[in-house]
């Protein structure tokens, strides 16, 4: 199998939509932009692109699929979000009821589906500087946690904010901080280094979403914003029906990396 870090974005969009890749896409198609989803129906999408706006480092929108199309017009002209993320989680009432590889019959004329950016997009730029990456290291999913951080209330959404955690040494974590502050519009810098209880994580040991990963002597843990916030938020306020990518299986856009850095 070719190397999927090569692949370009359409190459691995078509792995995904033929379903010959259902792992988490970290590393996926190198230097492009990876991104959440969130899709809902139209009567709740004024309150979350509100709720976005006014939380843009865990909901940094990328783009927006319009009711009755498939594809981000910006993002990736030719694609199917309906087909190409390789899980998708499916709430009702605010509770996980099951995960499925497509949503073509659950993504109706009603639906609008915001693509919101990924931590996954800087790692890259991590690496590039010497940082390396665990979960990457370890080949498993981005281990990620509930906080007791409130996200800004927008109409009816309202609830906590979901941590995405990488471990390194505080020489690292000072890097990690002036590299990953390039990139504002995909989580930007960290929300909190050191003491996970600080932010409400009792056991860093025990992720909410994704793998445990080690952390070894010397390192801090560091805490940043993540897109899977919106699943908390769905937990929370319990919309009729709101569809997810399951957590670390994101959709690759067309869009480079480095269009979405400051120089």
């Amino acid at each position: 199998m070719t190397n999927p870090v090569l692949l370009s974005p359409e190459q691995a969009r078509q792995m995904i939509r033929e379903q010959r890749w259902t792992k988490p896409t970290a590393g996926m198609a190198k230097g492009y932009i990876q991104a959440n989803l969130a899709v809902l129906p139209k009567e709740y999408a004024f309150d979350f692109l509100l709720f976005c706006n006014r939380n843009p480092k865990a909901c940094p929108i990328i783009d927006v699929v319009e009711p009755g199309e498939h594809a981000p017009k910006q993002a990736a002209p030719n694609a199917n979000v309906k087909t190409e993320i390789p899980k998708y989680r499916i709430y009702k009432h605010g509770k996980f009821v099951e995960e499925r590889t497509d949503v073509i019959d659950l993504w109706n004329e009603n639906m609008v589906g915001f693509l919101i950016g990924c931590s996954f997009t800087f790692e890259q730029a991590l690496m590039d500087n010497g940082i390396p990456i665990r979960h990457l290291e370890e080949g498993c999913n981005v281990p990620m946690y509930l906080t007791n951080i409130q996200c800004e209330k927008a109409g009816i959404f309202e609830g906590p904010m979901v941590v995405s955690m990488r471990p390194m040494t505080e020489r690292d974590a000072i890097r990690a901080v002036q590299v990953t502050s390039r990139f504002p519009s995909v989580h930007g810098s960290p929300v909190h280094i050191g003491n996970p209880e600080t932010i409400g994580i009792k056991d860093i040991h025990q992720p909410d979403f994704g793998d445990a990963v080690p952390i070894k002597k010397g390192e801090v843990p560091v805490f940043w914003a993540c897109g899977v916030t919106p699943q908390a938020i769905a937990m929370y306020v319990k919309p009729e029906i709101m569809i997810t990518h399951s957590p670390g299986h994101m959709f690759i856009t067309d869009l480079k990396n480095e269009q979405f850095s400051i120089l």
